[in-house]
């Protein structure tokens, strides 16, 4: 069998097309992005694609005999930009344009470099609602210790974090805290030396943040009134909803199984037992 010379099989491997794959590129609704059009050391580039591959397959803008092109019909018409060094611009953004892209570039001796690129955009995260729910005990006076608990909510958008931080510029350490909820509630016990002291519930995702800040200390001054929140308030927003689908269900499988029909027999048996017992007093005027 003949063997191949060391020139040709160096140059078949050349010409062998190279893929890079796997790079994330994330970014929110409202901006923009550019995508890199990364290429090895010596890559001298002839021609160029940029693809849309998923959710669907379009063409979004070429490089050919130097030349740049962009009005292709795709959904980024109008919104993309192909710029000198090949990258590709798209903006502004909306909330349905995720997806993987891909270049391919073939330089001068025709070897082709394809590069696969996944975007992914996320709303702005808004600003957050935190409420005060204090644990209100029988003495009408401001108590030693305050019992607080704070909710913090924001939209349900994607892969949304909660954390909590202490606001205060002489850290004595954190007081005993507790956190429910993925982080939405949390539980701190209050003293008196703790009246200016301020809490932030900071909400992000990848790309954006925001929080917003209360001093809980105030509210311990305040006797619970009709209208004011107190800690019974609280347990509405730390009890998970599926207990009470938990609950629920329990119920109906005890109430629709096979004992329910002798058991509401029963009960009939015993209302019309009462009835037939004293007829006379049916008769009576």
């Amino acid at each position: 069998m003949a063997m191949r010379p060391l020139w040709s099989l160096l140059l078949w491997e050349a010409l062998l097309p190279i893929t890079v794959t796997g790079a994330q590129v994330l970014s929110k609704v409202g901006g923009s992005v550019l995508l890199v059009a990364a290429r090895p050391p010596g890559f001298q580039v002839r021609e160029a694609i940029w693809r849309s591959l998923w959710p669907s397959e379009e063409l979004l803008a070429t490089f050919f005999r130097g030349s740049l092109e962009t009005l292709y019909h795709s959904r980024f018409l109008g919104r993309a930009q192909l710029h000198s060094n090949l990258s590709l611009e798209l903006g502004p953004l909306e909330s349905g344009d995720s997806g993987n892209f891909s270049v391919l570039m073939v330089d001068t001796r025709g070897q082709t470099w394809t590069q696969t690129l996944q975007l992914k955009v996320y709303d702005a995260v808004p600003r957050p609602v935190v409420q005060v729910f204090i644990a209100v005990g029988g003495d009408a006076q401001p108590p030693k210790t305050c019992q607080v608990f704070l909710s913090c909510w924001a939209p349900n958008i994607s892969e949304i974090t909660y954390s909590w931080r202490r606001e205060t510029t002489m850290d004595f350490g954190m007081e005993p805290h507790s956190l429910f909820t993925d982080g939405q509630l949390l539980s701190v016990s209050l003293g008196p030396e703790d009246r200016g002291v301020a809490y932030s519930c900071i909400v992000s995702n990848p790309v954006s943040w925001d929080l917003a800040t209360v001093t809980p200390w105030d509210s311990c001054h305040h006797e619970a009134a009709p209208g004011k929140a107190s800690y019974k308030d609280v347990l509405l927003v730390a009890v998970p909803v599926s207990l009470l689908l938990m609950l629920v269900t329990l119920f109906s499988a005890w109430h629709w199984g096979p004992c329910s029909g002798k058991k509401k027999k029963d009960v009939r048996a015993d209302r019309v037992g009462p009835e037939t017992e004293n007829p006379l007093v049916q008769d009576l005027p």
